[in-house]
């Protein structure tokens, strides 16, 4: 087809290229790149069917899939079967969350940090381990992870106070959770693989999945988790090679997965012969935690115990229990990324367990966490702020007429520090209006309490402006 037939033609995005560069289709995708970053094309447009560039541009098909493939890979774009290709909604977003530097005098309830109630007990526990003699050298050499079958009973202990009861020849030793899930995508997936997620995700997944080429596929979702109808339908039509989930306290929107979905979604799994990713970094926080997944597909799931928002972040201890068919896959991959887990941290982390001290400071977060979210819903009530009284973190729905996005800036300028749902959403979703508000970040319950006045002095603005303006 002729180029010039196109003059008058609508198209979404009309690229202008070197033919010259070689090869073509990469000077294509840098083209594309380019006009994503730069804001010509915005999230959520949709382009033009890869056979139609083709003839615009006077190329082959394939250079225009070989373009395309190399932005979607870099998560610039999202296909989706029988609609078409779309600038993800997520192309731009910053999906680090912890900044080199904390802004000064800002109030942080952005970072999901637990409350510093564990630190002290954490250090009569190590000076305990040093007045105990023997050999230091054990704790600062290269230790083998669970060389101790009872650090290893100790991981088994944790588990089952969260909802799985695993066996100790299941346990691997991970450097936290985000170390655990990039060791299980490295050893899973090749380039190109598909993971199904939740329409908003964990960020830490998300860069995970970007560095290693793996895409991530949205599964919309039915009253705030998963749908197992959208699940089964992708499985069915996008070669999906696992799931990652979130099922208790999901990160960001908080909401709790009933016990009749998690046993669907584990069907679906063992139907399909795909792998799950259970993130259990918030099932102990619940009063009475429901079943893992892994309960129901134990030969599908990998189900990952971090310590990092029950315990203490810096201890960056993870349990991971893993399926005996990818325990190789998985073990090559921790090696290749840690080597080993610190042997001092490891063996501290199983003493706080079985002690019980773990107990006790799990009751004494969920005290203080109760307290805190008590003034949560004191003083932004009239707005919907969903998640348990038990949770770290909620997720604050927006007035009209003002986006995530914008309500961080906006209370950025005021002083407090808040997540918008754009930092957390996977490809083509459209993201909610919607942030997430850390409720055991501020260093006090008092710091807690201002930052929350400030947050409804700005909703009541918000949606004040939204109504003077009749709702436009």
């Amino acid at each position: 087809m002729p180029i010039n037939s196109f003059e008058h033609y609508h198209m979404s995005w009309k690229p202008v290229i070197d033919k010259t560069q070689k090869p073509i289709y990469q000077a294509l995708a840098t083209q594309l790149e380019r006009d994503i970053i730069g804001g010509y094309l915005l999230p959520g447009t949709q382009l033009p069917p890869q056979r139609e560039l083709a003839d615009y541009l006077d190329l082959n098909l394939s250079t225009i899939s070989k373009a395309f493939k190399v932005c979607e890979l870099k998560g610039l774009l999202s296909a989706v079967v029988g609609s078409g290709t779309f600038v993800s909604y997520d192309a731009l977003s910053n999906a680090y969350l912890l900044e080199d530097q904390k802004p000064q005098h800002v109030i942080e309830m952005g970072a999901t940090f637990p409350d510093n109630d564990s630190y002290e007990p954490l250090m009569l526990q190590l000076k305990s381990m040093l007045h105990d003699g023997g050999d230091y050298a054990r704790w600062f050499g290269y230790g083998r992870p669970g060389e101790h079958l009872w650090q290893k009973d100790a991981a088994v202990q944790l588990m089952r106070r969260g909802g799985l009861d695993t066996t100790v020849d299941h346990i691997l030793f991970s450097n936290g959770g985000q170390n655990a899930i990039a060791a299980t995508l490295a050893g899973l997936c090749k380039p190109g693989d598909r993971i199904a997620v939740d329409q908003h995700t964990y960020p830490g997944l998300k860069t995970a999945a970007a560095m290693l080429s793996i895409q991530l596929i949205p599964i919309k979702a039915d009253d705030g988790v998963m749908s197992p109808t959208a699940l089964e339908y992708t499985c069915k039509n996008e070669n999906i090679k696992g799931i990652y989930l979130i099922p208790d306290c999901h990160n960001p929107t908080a909401s709790i997965m009933p016990l009749a979905i998690r046993q669907t979604i584990a069907a679906i799994a063992v139907q399909y012969q795909i792998f799950i990713m259970e993130d259990a970094s918030y099932h102990l926080l619940a009063s009475h935690p429901l079943p893992a997944l892994a309960s129901f597909a134990p030969e599908q799931v990998i189900h990952i115990a971090s310590l990092s928002k029950s315990l203490a972040p810096g201890l960056r201890m993870a349990y991971v229990s893993v399926p005996n068919q990818v325990r190789e896959a998985i073990s090559k991959a921790l090696y290749n990324l840690n080597v080993t887990v610190s042997p001092l941290l490891s063996e501290l982390t199983a003493r706080m367990i079985v002690s019980h001290q773990f107990e006790e400071l799990i009751a004494g977060h969920r005290q203080q966490t109760m307290q805190r979210n008590e003034a949560v819903n004191t003083l932004l009530a009239g707005y919907t702020c969903h998640g348990e009284d038990t949770s770290i973190f909620r997720w604050l729905l927006l007035p009209e007429g003002c986006s995530g996005a914008q309500f961080e800036a906006l209370a950025a300028q005021r002083g407090v520090q808040v997540y918008a749902a754009e930092r957390f959403v996977v490809g083509n979703s459209s993201p909610e209006r919607a942030v997430r508000l850390s409720v055991c970040a501020p260093v006090s319950l008092a710091e807690l309490k201002q930052g929350l006045h400030i947050l409804k002095q700005l909703l009541d603005h918000v949606a004040q402006e939204h109504e003077q303006s009749g709702g436009q």
